[in-house]
């Protein structure tokens, strides 16, 4: 088996990761060992863009509209006085 060595681990990761193994009853050791393994194992995911994420969410919906976009309107910065 190969040994990986890291540095410079923050005190606080490395007390986190100590709460974390002894939450498991393992050794943080082996705590390490299976978080690597885990995110070593995940599936690479395309990334979409956040566009894409909500058009997905409402995909489906049934609504039947356009909506009308910005383009050639004049955009104005909210106002927050009490005048308007």
């Amino acid at each position: 088996m190969a040994q990986l060595l890291v540095r410079n681990i923050e005190q606080s990761v490395k007390a986190r990761l100590q709460r974390r193994a002894k939450q498991h009853g393992r050794s943080m050791e082996e705590e390490v060992r299976d978080i690597l393994r885990n995110a070593a194992n995940e599936e690479d995911r395309p990334s979409v863009g956040l566009g894409t994420q909500i058009a997905s969410m409402f995909a489906g919906k049934g609504f039947d509209f356009e909506v009308q976009e910005l383009r050639g309107n004049t955009v104005r910065p909210a106002s927050f006085d009490d005048e308007e």
